[in-house]
């Protein structure tokens, strides 16, 4: 047995960090820790980068956030030769930008494609991560840091004969490469979620027949999306540094932020001017550039929910259809809101078709169809819009052991508990990119904070020959403390929903979680800023690293020539 030991304490690492996945997180983390001139390597499923947007290719998918807010702040070089076509990117033009990041930066060499992490588990007696792929294949490295993604492990709804089709079908988080052809053909779309009411939009353009089943409807607004033209992308370029900045300070890392007065401040002729307008801007203005109080005050937001809900009946013929869609189990900007584009008039045409699925349930799918309680439907098509296992369901997929063989599954099977959303107690040396308990809002923006804490952490650990880093339990307590202090009188947290952990599709997420940061970006980082500043005290650091410093900065050249 001690001879056991001491050949695991003693054996070679492949690498000194494997990541997992290749989206936004993945690569910048990446980036970065070659800048310390560690040898890292990326394990990607799929067989390109981009993450959300190499999976998500259904017609539609598209920024919410601004483009030229959402890309990458960190890389002069990229900055300077992309255009954005569009203020609100779409799938493809999203896809090759992220492919430009990864070759301008040089990254795909140290990226292997087509491979799925079944197993990752911590050794305690040589501190490495054994990674272990559905294909048999392991690492060992020193550090693992995951970059899943918040909504990456996409989710089936519960329905007898889902197998038994004979058509095609698919969901949107797993749309084929090579597209599906709508034209003239009878489709049905389950889900009105952001991904379903982007997909809808599209499909209904050529669908002879759409039929559309919704348990339950979303507030959404209208994208205002329009082209960029060549001066004014010169003008974005030469305004990135204050776009950046400008993202710093607010609380969703938008470029939009709260207005500081409180709707009572306003006359209902001034409120409903202010919502006008808002409501004909572009983007999320109306979800994060509202009164303040939309979030907290029962009346605001309400007199906002029939602000909106009037909209909804304006642009529906139908006024049974347009009462289909006007959700009645939760108030605005209580969920996040799906940005859309004629989405409301796509139910205006005769080949559309809405039914709820609360009043009509689907009893199972045929091979021909759909059958509900009332009558049974044929289709050609069938596009399941259903959602993600958001937050920890891709780390579920994913067989995590910490220390002493501890499951991550079972440590979070009373709800998540994090270290300032980016490690968790009794799994040293792992570390989240954009874990639960982390800021949410515009991804890329907490994206490059959360890459720059943990690689700062890890040159930390590097320059001072240190071997491994653990969350202290005190500590992982009081985060969670904070976290909830910040959900406390937020409607949002009243409300069932991903970012509340609920997911009626999944065994065991039917009750609210807390699963979510619900604070400020600005002050998250703070918090998290000051651990460093603080020299760490709030972690616990194992040992002396077990080969010097200096061998690790000459992994540099290595990981130049890492052969995948």
């Amino acid at each position: 047995m001690n001879n056991e030991k001491s050949e695991t304490a003693n054996a070679e690492l492949d690498f000194d960090a494997i990541i997992i996945g290749a989206g936004m997180s993945g690569m910048y983390q990446l980036f970065r820790l070659r800048e310390l001139g560690l040898k890292a390597l990326v394990l990607e499923a799929g067989t390109g980068v981009g993450g959300t947007w190499y999976w998500n290719r259904y017609p539609g998918a598209r920024f919410d956030s601004e483009s030229w807010s959402y890309g990458y702040s960190f890389c002069p070089e990229v900055l300077e030769k992309w255009n954005w076509s569009e203020h609100f990117a779409g799938q493809p033009e999203i896809e090759e930008y992220c492919n430009l990041v990864a070759d301008t930066l040089d990254l795909k060499r140290h990226i292997r494609f087509s491979s799925r992490v079944a197993a990752a588990h911590f050794d305690d007696d040589s501190n490495s991560w054994r990674i272990e792929l559905t294909d048999g294949t392991s690492f060992r490295s020193r550090y693992m840091v995951t970059a899943l993604g918040l909504l990456s492990s996409p989710t089936m709804p519960r329905f007898e004969g889902v197998d038994d089709f004979n058509g095609v079908w698919c969901h949107t988080g797993e749309w084929p490469k090579e597209g599906i052809d709508f034209d003239g053909k009878r489709v049905a779309v389950v889900g009105t979620g952001a991904s379903g009411i982007q997909a809808i939009q599209e499909i209904g353009k050529t669908a002879s027949q759409l039929t559309v089943f919704q348990r339950r409807p979303n507030w959404c607004t209208p994208l205002h999306n329009s082209p960029i033209t060549d001066a004014e992308m010169e003008d974005i370029r030469a305004r990135y540094p204050k776009i950046f900045q400008r993202c710093q300070e607010t609380a969703g890392c938008f470029i939009h932020s709260h207005d500081p007065r409180s709707a009572s401040d306003l006359s209902e002729k001034d409120r409903l001017a202010f919502w006008e307008s808002l409501y004909a801007s572009p983007g999320f203005g109306i979800w994060q550039g509202n009164f303040h109080d939309i979030h907290t005050d029962r009346e605001v937001n309400r007199q906002l929910s029939d602000f909106v809900a009037e909209k909804i009946r304006q642009r529906i013929h139908d006024p049974k259809v347009a009462d289909m869609l006007i959700p009645k189990d939760h108030g605005f900007g209580t969920r996040r809101v799906p940005q859309e584009t004629h989405y409301y008039e796509v139910f205006n045409q005769d080949n559309v078709e809405l039914i709820g699925v609360l009043d009509t349930p689907i009893e199972r799918i045929t091979p021909t169809g759909i059958r509900t309680t009332e009558r049974e439907f044929e289709f050609d098509v069938i596009i399941y819009a259903t959602g993600f296992d958001a937050i920890t369901g891709s780390f579920d997929r994913i067989d995590v052991r910490g220390s002493e063989g501890t499951t991550l599954k079972d440590k979070w099977q009373g709800g998540p508990s994090t270290f300032v959303g980016m490690m968790v107690e009794d799994f040293p040396n792992m570390f989240m990119v954009m874990g639960p308990h982390g800021a949410l809002g515009n991804q890329p923006r907490s994206i490059e904070h959360n890459v720059g804490w943990i690689s700062d952490l890890i040159g930390h650990m590097e320059m001072n020959g240190l071997k491994s880093v653990r969350a202290k339990p005190e500590d992982v307590k009081a985060w969670h403390d904070f976290v909830a202090s910040k959900a406390e009188g937020l409607l949002s947290n009243e409300v069932d929903s991903w970012m509340t952990g609920v997911n009626l599709n999944v065994a065991g997420k039917e009750k609210r979680q807390l699963v979510r940061y619900s604070g400020t970006a600005p002050e998250y980082r703070a918090r998290c800023d000051a651990v460093a500043a603080g020299g760490y005290a709030e972690l616990e650091f194992g040992g002396t690293e077990l080969c010097p410093p200096s061998a690790a900065r000459g992994h540099e050249s290595a990981a130049n020539e890492t052969n995948l």
